[in-house]
Parts: C-alpha cells; structure tokens; sequence
C-alpha cells in the first residue's frame, strides 16, 4: 500500500477516442494466434472480445476482485463466499510474485504485469459485463485492465483504494524519506520487495482475522511502486460506471487524497462503509451487501 496525491483533472480529464486495434480477426469467442515475443521468438496470444451489455437477462452476477499490497486471491475468502452464497460467479486472481505466487517474484514485475494477470483471466475464462472490485493497491490494477478491456466491464468498483493518473508511479507521489525507507527494506532480501507491515497498520485486531491472515502476507514488489501505470486512454475508469467505496472506521489514511478526488467525481457513485480499511475480511456481510446493491 502507498500513498497518492489528488490525479489533476487535466490528466483525468483528457479522452482518447481510439484504442489499439486488436491482432488478427476475431472468429466466436477467441482464437490463439502467433505473436511476437520480447526477445523476437514466436509465442502464442488469446485474443477474445467480450459482448458489451448484452440483452441476456440473469440474476447472476460476475465478479472479479483484486487484492491490494501484501494480499493474494485467499485474502477474499470470507466475502467470495457470500457472493457465490447468493448465486454470482466469483473470481479472485492473484498477482505475480505474491501469495500461492511468491515464487514467481522478479525484479521484472511491473504494474502492467499485475494488469496483464486480471486481463488474462477474463480473457481466458471468456468474462463479460464484469463487476471488477480493486482494493486498495488494486485500484491501479482495475484502472489498467478498464484501459485494455473496457467492453468486458459492467462497471469498476473501488474499495478504500488508491487512483493514480496516467504516467505516474507510486513513488513519485511520496515524500523522499519515505521512498528512501522503502527502499532500504526492499533491499534485505534477494530480490527487492517491500515487507508486509504489522497486521494493526491495516486495521486487524480481532484473534481470528490476525489469525486468518497470520503468516499469508507475502512481500511486495519494489519495482511496482517504480513503474508507472500507462493508459492508452487517461481517463480513469475509461468510460466505465466507476463507484468509490470509502471505509471509514478508522479511515486508513494513505488513500486521502484518492478518496478526496473520488468524492468530487460527479458521475462517480461515492459510499461510506462503516469497517476498516481491510472489510472484505473483517465486515464480509456488509461489504457484499453494499456490492450487490451498486452492481445492481
């Protein structure tokens, strides 16, 4: 987790009305072709559209909820299960190098790596009109894959997370002692990654979520907190219905600035979630009622 400053409204402001065209013609539901590699060898894309707002009529739901810092796909336990309870599809990827993925951590990982995970599994499993949830260093992930897949997404839920504009990383809106810090704890294991902070710094306390998430917290990649996120089309959300969900007891502090700039967005739907900044562990209930009644 990080720190952001306000995104300025000229950033977020500016709309590019095209996108990339995708390689190849695109034959149902997707088809493998040949694409180039980074180092010029031959390696094989998926290439799926989804169907935008279709007229299906279904009371089921499709999820996809991105952790933030530290977390892995199980830290959404707790809430998935609710959802799936009441009927919606659930899914809950988790990033390179993090969680049941720690040993895929790399010096490499880039936002855009993390974008790429999200992407991928709604490409792959072929996802349409999805409600995709990013909490707290998430919300750059979610901000990505609207700029890759925005004909995929129903709409873009943001809980108690961070919003940064175009071309900037995380460390250019912290102070430099900070970054410094960072970085000098990055640097006591092999390959560079920030260490959890104690469970109380995000808001755990009760016996069984210290013991729920115990020894699950995994380190996170300095390089993410390097790499800036680039958007093809600036704006946040990429045109997509965006909701902000801010958690307000206590209010964790590093997202002010994020939360502020959503509060102002007019076409943005802004709550307030009585919980912690972790609700999706420690408020399950009312966090997947508040889901459901927005993607309603």
């Amino acid at each position: 987790m990080s720190s952001s400053r306000t995104p300025h409204q000229s950033e977020l402001n500016e709309h590019q009305e095209s996108r990339p065209q995708q390689a190849g013609q695109q034959q149902g539901g997707g088809s493998y072709i040949p694409g180039s590699g980074p180092s010029g060898d031959h390696s094989h894309s998926f290439v799926y559209e989804c169907q935008e707002n279709t007229d299906e009529v279904s009371d089921s739901l499709t999820f996809v909820l991105v952790h933030g810092a530290w977390h892995g796909g199980w830290c959404w336990s707790r809430l998935a299960a609710r959802l799936r309870a009441k009927g919606h599809q659930v899914f809950t990827p988790t990033l390179t190098g993090l969680g049941e993925r720690s040993h895929l951590l790399s010096p490499d990982i880039t936002l855009n790596t993390f974008v790429d995970d999200v992407a991928n599994l709604i490409r792959w499993e072929e996802l349409s009109n999805v409600v995709l949830v990013g909490h707290s260093f998430g919300g750059l992930v979610i901000s990505g894959v609207a700029d890759v897949l925005p004909r995929c997404i129903r709409q873009l839920i943001y809980l108690d997370a961070f919003i940064l504009p175009n071309g900037t990383s995380t460390f250019d809106t912290l102070p430099e002692k900070i970054v410094d810090s960072m970085v000098a704890s990055a640097g006591k294991s092999a390959i560079p990654a920030v260490p959890p902070p104690p469970l109380s710094a995000l808001g755990l306390h009760a016996t069984d979520d210290l013991h729920f998430v115990g020894n699950r917290l995994t380190p996170q990649p300095l390089s993410v907190y390097r790499s800036s996120l680039r958007l093809q089309n600036p704006v946040i959300g990429n045109g997509r219905p965006c909701s902000y969900i801010s958690c307000t007891q206590p209010a964790f502090r590093g997202v002010d600035t994020s939360r502020e700039w959503a509060s102002q967005q007019k076409d943005w739907e802004y709550r307030e979630l009585e919980s912690g900044h972790c609700a999706l562990m420690t408020h399950p209930d009312m966090l997947s009622r508040l889901l459901l009644e927005l993607a309603d």
